[in-house]
């Protein structure tokens, strides 16, 4: 795992082995997704509130979930999207925090308000929102590719051993589930085998399953296509300008992140203090600029770079729109038979 400190590394070590930590009144311990917040804005929040911070990172939703119910402790900002939410709330793995109570919760635009998964906001705060779907760099195929999750899937032969899928057991199962035309939560044991089948055909095409260094591998043509987020697109495209972020006719997951409490975090205060500066137009921008993904801050627009208006990937057009699927809360059947497919496919 990917670890970034702005104190001590060895700090977030013992994170990692779940020691719990003492409170600090000048300490807080955030656990996020790897490449997703801006070293500057950390910075910038450390000389604001004089509040010393420490990044641990991780790769997936279930794996933060995982780490949390195994009883690490010492973190006191985690970062879910919204699908996870409701289990960790369900489970009492979070603090109720009253964030619609927070100065600057007026920022806060609809639907990002009051989400289906915690409708009062009364343990989680909007992070960042996009969508997931894949890249190809147009320099290196002939021709267009149709927009369609088949060429994801079943890859013209130029592709093979060139593509990589997200280590993502949602995403992927998601995205097979859209292009074999089947409701991603099915309970159905067969349908999850047509989903598994599809996997398992692309899987000798497949030259890895990585979420981390999604960026720096298509930028730096290591590949010709890989799923990924469309922020992490946009902020590939940037340095490698032939790279194409498809939006696939079948359907692509539209999905949101949030900040939530863990419970028992040795810094409430402190966790308070940063979700409610987090929400600050001026302070959101800089979490956008550099991931490339929108957020869900009133005002925000007018501390944003113009790249992210122009880039497809961020500004999605509006003929699209019909091929967003939002995250749904799957059953625990639906859950534990898409455990079952990914769990054959990776083993």
């Amino acid at each position: 795992m990917k670890r970034t400190s702005l104190l001590a590394a060895g700090v977030a070590a013992s994170l990692c082995m779940g020691i719990g930590q003492a409170a600090d009144a000048n300490e807080l311990y955030l656990y996020n997704w790897s490449n997703y917040f801006p070293p500057e804005l950390l910075k910038k929040f450390e000389e604001d509130t004089g509040i010393s911070v420490t990044l641990d990172v991780y790769d997936s939703n279930e794996t933060m979930l995982a780490r949390l119910q195994a009883g690490a402790a010492g973190y006191d900002v985690v970062v879910p999207s919204d699908y996870m939410m409701e289990i960790m709330i369900e489970e009492g793995l979070v603090e109720r925090i009253d964030t619609g109570e927070m100065e600057n919760f007026a920022n806060v635009t609809k639907p990002h308000d009051s989400p289906r998964q915690d409708p009062e906001r009364a343990y989680s705060a909007p992070y960042l929102w996009g969508t997931t779907g894949f890249t190809y760099d147009s320099a290196r195929v002939e021709g267009e590719l149709e927009e369609s999750w088949k060429e994801f899937f079943e890859p013209r032969a130029e592709l093979s051993g060139q593509i990589a899928v997200l280590n993502d057991e949602v995403e992927a199962y998601n995205a097979a589930a859209y292009y074999s035309g089947i409701f991603k939560c099915t309970e159905d044991p067969a349908e999850a085998q047509q989903i598994l089948d599809v996997l398992q055909a692309q899987a000798p095409h497949v030259a890895m399953y990585q979420s981390d260094g999604t960026i720096d591998r298509m930028a730096a043509g290591e590949l010709i296509m890989h799923m990924q987020f469309n922020g992490a697109a946009h902020r590939a495209k940037q340095q490698r300008d032939s790279l194409v972020y498809v939006y696939p006719k079948e359907g692509m997951s539209f999905w949101n992140d949030n900040f939530m409490v863990p419970k028992g975090a040795p810094n409430l205060e402190n966790a308070k203090t940063f979700i409610n500066w987090m929400m600050a137009p001026e302070n959101i921008a800089i979490a956008s600029n550099y991931t490339g993904y929108m957020n869900a801050i009133r005002g925000s627009s007018d501390f944003m770079d113009e790249s992210l208006v122009e880039d497809p990937a961020v500004n999605m057009p509006e003929e699209y729109a019909d091929r967003l699927r939002p995250t749904e809360d799957c059953s625990v059947k639906a859950r534990e038979l898409r455990n079952r497919v990914w769990t054959r496919l990776r083993s």
